[in-house]
């Protein structure tokens, strides 16, 4: 828990000064390109993050990619940072978080649909639709499936979960039965 909220404090600082400097997309996709090099070049995420490798060593590395990566001077001070305060571990994580930002910044939240069965394209089309004007933004929409539902969706947006699902009234209901209230 506690990473989720180093990489949060981080992120948003980022996000911050991206919204200062009109850079929030270009820090992005520099976040992005170094969490590629991290999935890309075997090793190098290692080479930064094990402590059982000396520290000195483990920051030339970090330099020498910086100089040849070519970002920005916010990006190389922000990764330095993060180096420096045994924080570049959390790099992942920041990303992530900070792509929502810079989405919610550019009026689009991420939202996902789960159902009990297949949804028609049209009904996930009309349920976007529906969930988009009621936040006031454009949705990305995650559709999955899970048969335990019985019947109905469950909706989440953020941290707000819209559960119309069939499975979530019977239980309702049984916990109002089992107090014996009426139903």
């Amino acid at each position: 828990m506690k990473n989720l909220a180093v990489s949060r404090r981080y992120a948003k600082a980022l996000i911050l000064i991206g919204q200062e400097n009109g850079q929030a997309d270009l820090y992005n996709e520099e976040l992005e390109a170094v969490v590629s090099l991290f999935d890309t070049q075997e090793g190098f995420e290692a080479a930064l993050t094990n402590p059982l490798y000396n520290k000195n060593d483990r920051k030339k590395v970090l330099e020498a990619v910086l100089e040849a990566a070519n970002l920005s001077v916010v990006m190389n001070s922000f990764l330095k940072l993060l180096f420096d305060k045994g924080r570049i571990v959390f790099l992942r994580d920041i990303a992530s978080y900070y792509k929502n930002l810079a989405d919610e910044l550019k009026g689009i939240v991420k939202a996902s649909i789960t159902s009990a069965t297949q949804l028609s394209s049209d009904a996930v089309e009309k349920i976007r639709d529906a969930l988009s004007k009621r936040v006031g933004k454009t949705i990305v929409l995650n559709v999955e499936q899970d048969p335990s539902l019985i019947g109905g969706v469950v909706t989440k947006i953020g941290d707000l979960v819209l559960d119309g699902s069939v499975k979530t009234q019977l239980i309702n209901m049984r916990e109002t039965l089992k107090k014996g209230e009426s139903v």
